[in-house]
């Protein structure tokens, strides 16, 4: 996944734009940068791998040494951005967020027009790159822009810096967000809403889905209007969002508060506790305590000082192992309970499995698992969420594989998907006995998207149901 933030400004913006790129580190662990322009010096950009130090840490010293009016930043899991394009545009420098899934056919036909470009180091096409050369194929950024939105397959935001504002552009049906702050001194542009609250803004607007606009100090204007169909990610409240985040009016807190009473609603078992897995479960967990009356309890404590962010072995074991190390059980919160614990998703299954021996060597009585969303039977496809992973590593498809003996229609997968089905009983039962939980329950996707409550119909639940 990913983050990004950029900030136009009468007065130097650097000090919002490092921090306002900052409040993006939970979207991503690999690589960070950021770009800015000044009327005197021009354009200055860096660009640091954060895999071992965070954001602010690797930025410290280009907080103090870059300066200008305007600015972009990211933080990434995937490719190194932004970059810095010269071009029949002039210069600028670029950062989107999304999934291009039909990258291979855009590259064949922009190289049979000999333009090129630099491999990574695992030897593929940095995708910012690539959408910098379709923009540059076109004869102004807006059509640039419209191009990239209806070529790519997928998803796709960003913003460009140029010497005269900032464009930001959301994804054609809105999968992430882009939202507006503003203040006395200027303007900014954030994938998460919280991120300039600190720093003086207030809430502007939010893009629309398709919606082109330009940034400058004075204002946001509209290039292009916003489509009417929209797709956003319900991911984003289950599980990415920070918990100040709000998207299309809805908190992530409060989704997930919500989302937990339903649960709740649903549930028959009297556990002596109710508990979530640090740190997005946490919340739903509160709305299941809330509406049960059961006790919440924290029987597991995240370790901060130290661990603000995961960094990862390159060995799956080790990965397994970094993960659970940060979380720190308190024994008499767990010896001689009955235990329910919500976590906001279950994916490969290995560390809520592990998670549960655990408890149960540590003396719990009975250990309850409900999910804050439904199986993920489809590997994500417009976004690059690491979450929902590649189908063969989600623990549900393994099992529907396992029940079918053999990979499963779409049609048959339909069927697994509908939490009313006894195919979809048999799967859960499955998971249940495989990860020795004492009872699983996954949140049926109509009590979730009611919890979002926007309308279904605007929101992309392909990871759960795959509808495109």
């Amino acid at each position: 996944m990913g983050g990004f933030f950029g900030a136009a400004s009468k007065t130097d913006c650097v000090f919002d734009l490092f921090y306002g790129t900052d409040y993006h580190s939970h979207l991503g662990t690999r690589r960070a940068g950021m770009a800015v322009f000044s009327e005197e010096t021009g354009f200055d950009k860096a660009i640091h791998n954060i895999e071992n130090a965070p954001f602010r840490t690797k930025f410290t010293k280009e907080s103090h040494s870059m300066h200008g009016t305007l600015g972009i930043g990211c933080i990434s899991d995937y490719e190194a951005q932004p970059i810095l394009v010269r071009s029949h545009h002039g210069t600028f420098a670029i950062t989107t967020i999304g999934k291009i899934n039909n990258i291979d056919s855009i590259v064949k036909s922009l190289v049979d027009q000999d333009i090129h470009f630099f491999e990574m180091q695992n030897g593929e096409i940095n995708a910012t790159e690539l959408v910098a050369a379709m923009i540059n194929q076109k004869e102004n950024f807006i059509e640039g822009i419209r191009y990239v939105q209806e070529t790519v397959e997928g998803s796709l935001s960003m913003l460009i810096l140029t010497p005269k504002g900032i464009y930001a552009a959301r994804d054609r049906l809105g999968r992430t967000p882009i939202v507006t702050g503003k203040k006395e001194d200027g303007y900014c542009a954030s994938f998460e809403s919280f991120a300039y609250l600190n720093l003086g803004y207030t809430d502007y607007r939010e893009l629309g889905p398709g919606e082109i606009a330009v940034i400058t100090k004075d204002g946001v204007k509209t290039l292009m209007a916003p489509g009417k169909d929209m797709k956003i990610c319900a991911f984003l409240w289950v599980y990415y969002g920070y918990p100040s985040s709000s998207y299309e009016g809805v908190n992530v807190e409060e989704m997930r508060y919500e989302c937990g009473r339903l649960l709740a609603g649903r549930d028959h078992v009297k556990p002596d506790i109710v508990a979530g897995i640090p740190d997005s479960g946490t919340a739903h967990a509160v709305g299941y305590s809330n509406a049960s009356g059961i006790p919440f309890s924290r029987p597991f404590v995240k370790y901060t000082p130290t661990w603000p962010r995961s960094f990862m072995p390159t060995h799956q074991s080790k990965r397994n192992l970094i993960a659970k190390m940060k979380l720190i059980p308190i024994h008499n919160l767990i010896k001689g309970k009955k235990l329910l614990l919500i976590d906001d998703s279950l994916v490969r299954g290995t560390q809520l499995g592990e998670t549960t021996e655990f408890l149960y060597r540590s003396g719990a009585k009975e250990v309850h698992i409900r999910l804050a969303c439904p199986p993920l039977l489809f590997g994500c496809k417009y976004l690059n969420f690491s979450r929902s992973g590649s189908e063969m590593e989600l623990i549900a498809r393994r099992t529907v594989e396992e029940l079918e003996g053999g990979e499963p229609t779409r049609e048959v997968l339909k069927e697994y998907a509908d939490p009313d089905s006894e195919k979809y009983k048999a799967m859960v039962d499955k998971i249940r006995e495989k990860l020795n939980f004492t009872s699983l329950r996954y949140h049926r996707l109509d009590d979730m998207t009611a919890s979002i409550g926007i309308g279904a119909d605007r929101l992309c639940t392909y990871c759960w149901d795959g509808r495109e």
